[in-house]
């Protein structure tokens, strides 16, 4: 199938801008992959046209923009620091080129744009009420995707729980639980065991992104989906699919420790960012999909034990 239509993706080397290439491609699409070096990246997405260019850069991103028909933002500030300097401005340039190219712009929101005021059902109607720096900045990252929509900008945000698969990058599944490109020796868990806790596999949060491009979007229109994902009640059950996908039941698991992240984080960053949402693995917060289901008639959805096995196999972690 050829669509004939070109999409730039910002993030193509990340966890859901490469799926959401996968998935692109699989229509027909062409596909554009803005990187600062290309050399580096480009076997993750070898059917991408890669375009050297900084997302900071509004020169490089109006660039590959040119005659797209779609420009995903998929790309985070580097090692997710300094998100108040830089957040911001790399969404001002999607917008921008999108607007230029007469393009349509899809974004993948988050959980953090919400408080514990909005829990513990979220439909896409629930206010926004952060209580985080990071959340916050998320906040105002779609208020500028709203006024661009209010501009004429054809806008589709997709809100999903935390992400795993094969390719998942800076997320809690490769950082916390797990240690890719070694066999699992435990599975880390760093929520409340009782607590339900909202989970969204790459490749099903791809397709659904493609799907999404595939429908009608009229100049003007700001659209926002919550994406279902896997709601895994209690918490402690994902760990223990992870154990049964590896082969490994009596593997141990573990509490994340939040004491001695508290301790580190005035000299590692990273360890600060992990704290400031800790409140999502202490309080269920899970994503109202109606609306989704409603345009779409399904969900993309991997069975948990097969999206398990594939994104362990994918990170290194079971033997060939």
């Amino acid at each position: 199938m050829t669509t004939g239509k070109t999409a730039l993706i910002l993030g193509a080397s990340g966890g859901v801008g490469r799926e959401t290439a996968k998935a692109l491609l699989r229509r027909g699409w062409r596909i554009r992959a803005l990187h600062r070096d290309p050399g580096r990246v480009a076997a993750c997405l070898p059917e991408a046209a890669w375009v050297r260019g900084d997302a900071l850069s509004a020169e490089a991103v109006a660039g590959a923009a040119a005659g797209a028909d779609l420009v995903f933002h998929g790309v985070n500030p580097p090692g997710y620091r300094n998100w108040k300097g830089l957040a911001l401005p790399m969404l001002e340039n999607a917008v921008a080129a999108a607007r230029a190219a007469g393009a349509r712009l899809l974004f993948p929101g988050t959980l953090y744009n919400y408080g514990p005021d909005a829990l513990p059902l979220v439909d896409e109607a629930a206010p926004q009420h952060p209580t985080t720096r990071k959340g916050t900045i998320r906040v105002a990252m779609e208020q500028r995707l709203k006024r661009a929509a209010e501009a004429g900008l054809a806008v589709q945000i997709l809100r999903a729980g935390d992400f795993f698969g094969p390719h998942c990058g800076n997320s809690w599944f490769s950082q916390a639980l797990v240690k890719p490109g070694r066999p699992l020796e435990a599975v880390t868990y760093p929520g409340r065991p009782e607590v339900g806790h909202a989970w969204a596999y790459l490749p099903d949060v791809g397709e659904t992104f493609a799907r999404l491009a595939e429908r009608p979007a009229a100049p003007g229109d700001l659209q926002s989906f919550h994406f279902g994902g896997h709601w895994v009640e209690p918490g402690i059950a994902f760990a223990e699919g992870v154990r049964l996908a590896a082969g490994r039941p009596d593997l141990p698991l573990r509490r994340l420790p939040w004491g001695a992240l508290r301790l580190l984080s005035p000299v590692v960053p990273s360890f600060r960012e992990l704290l400031e949402v800790r409140y999502l693995w202490r309080e269920p917060l899970r994503l109202d999909n109606r609306k989704l289901l409603a345009l779409l008639g399904e969900e993309p959805h991997t069975p948990l034990a097969l999206a398990l096995e594939r994104s362990l196999r994918g990170l290194g972690c079971l033997p060939e």
